[in-house]
Protein backbone atom coordinates (compact mmCIF):
# COMPACT_ATOMS: atom_id res chain seq x y z
CA UNK A 1 0.00 0.00 0.00
CA UNK A 2 1.34 3.42 -0.91
CA UNK A 3 0.67 5.93 1.85
CA UNK A 4 1.20 9.68 1.59
CA UNK A 5 0.83 12.60 3.95
CA UNK A 6 -2.63 14.09 3.44
CA UNK A 7 -4.29 10.81 2.42
CA UNK A 8 -7.82 10.48 3.77
CA UNK A 9 -8.55 7.14 5.42
CA UNK A 10 -11.63 5.28 4.14
CA UNK A 11 -14.40 6.31 6.52
CA UNK A 12 -16.62 3.87 8.40
CA UNK A 13 -20.28 4.69 9.00
CA UNK A 14 -22.77 3.40 11.52
CA UNK A 15 -26.05 4.65 10.08
CA UNK A 16 -28.04 4.37 13.31
CA UNK A 17 -26.55 3.57 16.72
CA UNK A 18 -28.81 0.88 18.17
CA UNK A 19 -30.28 1.39 21.67
CA UNK A 20 -30.78 -2.37 22.11
CA UNK A 21 -27.08 -2.98 21.48
CA UNK A 22 -26.31 -0.41 24.19
CA UNK A 23 -28.19 -2.59 26.69
CA UNK A 24 -26.20 -5.63 25.59
CA UNK A 25 -22.89 -3.76 25.84
CA UNK A 26 -23.82 -2.44 29.30
CA UNK A 27 -24.33 -6.05 30.43
CA UNK A 28 -21.10 -7.28 28.79
CA UNK A 29 -19.09 -4.41 30.28
CA UNK A 30 -20.80 -4.67 33.69
CA UNK A 31 -21.64 -1.01 33.21
CA UNK A 32 -24.32 -0.15 35.76
CA UNK A 33 -24.80 3.42 34.53
CA UNK A 34 -28.48 3.61 33.50
CA UNK A 35 -27.90 6.37 30.90
CA UNK A 36 -27.06 3.54 28.48
CA UNK A 37 -30.55 1.99 28.61
CA UNK A 38 -32.96 4.09 30.72
CA UNK A 39 -34.41 7.18 29.05
CA UNK A 40 -35.65 8.49 32.41
CA UNK A 41 -32.08 8.39 33.77
CA UNK A 42 -30.88 10.33 30.72
CA UNK A 43 -33.62 12.93 31.24
CA UNK A 44 -32.74 13.23 34.94
CA UNK A 45 -29.16 14.18 34.00
CA UNK A 46 -30.39 16.83 31.58
CA UNK A 47 -28.78 15.10 28.60
CA UNK A 48 -31.88 14.64 26.47
CA UNK A 49 -34.26 11.77 25.90
CA UNK A 50 -32.22 9.08 24.14
CA UNK A 51 -29.82 6.52 25.66
CA UNK A 52 -26.11 7.39 25.44
CA UNK A 53 -23.67 5.00 23.77
CA UNK A 54 -20.76 3.58 25.77
CA UNK A 55 -17.33 5.15 25.28
CA UNK A 56 -15.64 1.81 24.47
CA UNK A 57 -18.13 1.23 21.66
CA UNK A 58 -17.43 4.67 20.21
CA UNK A 59 -13.70 3.91 20.37
CA UNK A 60 -14.31 0.60 18.59
CA UNK A 61 -15.79 2.40 15.58
CA UNK A 62 -12.49 4.28 15.16
CA UNK A 63 -10.34 1.19 15.81
CA UNK A 64 -12.30 -0.84 13.26
CA UNK A 65 -11.90 1.92 10.66
CA UNK A 66 -8.13 2.00 11.27
CA UNK A 67 -7.64 -1.77 11.25
CA UNK A 68 -9.69 -2.20 8.06
CA UNK A 69 -7.50 0.36 6.33
CA UNK A 70 -4.20 -0.99 7.66
CA UNK A 71 -4.93 -4.70 7.20
CA UNK A 72 -5.68 -5.87 10.74
CA UNK A 73 -5.85 -4.93 14.41
CA UNK A 74 -2.26 -6.15 14.84
CA UNK A 75 -1.15 -3.17 12.72
CA UNK A 76 -2.26 -0.63 15.35
CA UNK A 77 0.83 0.45 17.32
CA UNK A 78 -0.58 3.30 19.37
CA UNK A 79 -3.94 5.02 19.65
CA UNK A 80 -4.69 8.08 21.78
CA UNK A 81 -8.27 9.27 21.90
CA UNK A 82 -10.12 12.07 23.68
CA UNK A 83 -13.88 12.08 24.28
CA UNK A 84 -15.45 15.43 23.38
CA UNK A 85 -19.15 14.62 23.19
CA UNK A 86 -21.86 11.99 23.40
CA UNK A 87 -23.33 9.59 20.87
CA UNK A 88 -27.05 8.96 21.34
CA UNK A 89 -29.30 6.13 20.21
CA UNK A 90 -30.28 6.73 16.59
CA UNK A 91 -27.26 8.90 15.75
CA UNK A 92 -25.49 8.37 12.45
CA UNK A 93 -21.75 8.33 13.19
CA UNK A 94 -18.71 8.33 10.92
CA UNK A 95 -15.16 7.31 11.85
CA UNK A 96 -12.56 9.03 9.64
CA UNK A 97 -8.97 10.15 9.59
CA UNK A 98 -6.06 11.69 7.73
CA UNK A 99 -2.43 10.61 7.37
CA UNK A 100 -0.22 13.30 8.95
CA UNK A 101 3.22 11.63 8.73
CA UNK A 102 4.81 8.64 7.00
CA UNK A 103 8.16 7.16 7.99
CA UNK A 104 10.25 4.02 7.98
CA UNK A 105 10.70 2.32 11.35
CA UNK A 106 12.85 -0.78 11.34
CA UNK A 107 11.99 -1.67 7.76
CA UNK A 108 8.26 -1.06 8.16
CA UNK A 109 6.27 1.82 6.72
CA UNK A 110 4.48 3.53 9.59
CA UNK A 111 1.78 6.21 9.32
CA UNK A 112 0.79 8.73 11.96
CA UNK A 113 -2.87 9.65 11.58
CA UNK A 114 -5.33 12.11 13.03
CA UNK A 115 -8.59 10.26 13.68
CA UNK A 116 -12.07 11.24 14.76
CA UNK A 117 -15.63 10.09 15.25
CA UNK A 118 -18.28 12.52 14.07
CA UNK A 119 -22.02 12.55 14.51
CA UNK A 120 -23.20 13.20 10.96
CA UNK A 121 -24.99 16.53 11.01
CA UNK A 122 -23.50 17.25 14.43
CA UNK A 123 -20.00 17.58 15.79
CA UNK A 124 -16.90 15.58 16.57
CA UNK A 125 -17.38 13.36 19.64
CA UNK A 126 -14.00 11.60 19.69
CA UNK A 127 -10.64 12.74 18.35
CA UNK A 128 -7.02 11.73 18.59
CA UNK A 129 -4.02 10.18 16.91
CA UNK A 130 -2.95 6.72 15.83
CA UNK A 131 0.34 5.16 14.79
CA UNK A 132 -0.24 2.37 12.28
CA UNK A 133 2.04 -0.09 10.48
CA UNK A 134 1.15 0.01 6.78
CA UNK A 135 3.75 -2.24 5.22
CA UNK A 136 5.23 -5.49 6.50
CA UNK A 137 8.70 -5.43 8.00
CA UNK A 138 9.71 -8.51 6.03
CA UNK A 139 9.01 -9.98 2.58
CA UNK A 140 6.11 -12.10 3.92
CA UNK A 141 4.90 -11.51 7.45
CA UNK A 142 2.38 -14.33 7.18
CA UNK A 143 5.03 -16.99 6.52
CA UNK A 144 5.43 -19.55 9.32
CA UNK A 145 8.71 -19.46 11.24
CA UNK A 146 11.55 -21.56 9.81
CA UNK A 147 12.06 -24.90 11.53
Amino acid sequence: MTVRIGDELPSRDVRSVDAEKMKTMAALLSDANPIHWDVEAVRATGLGDRPINQGPTNMAYVLDMLSSWAGGHDRLRRVRLRFTGNVFAGDHVRAAGTVTDVRDEGGATVAECEVRLDVVGGGTVLSGTALVTCEPAGPDETAPPAE
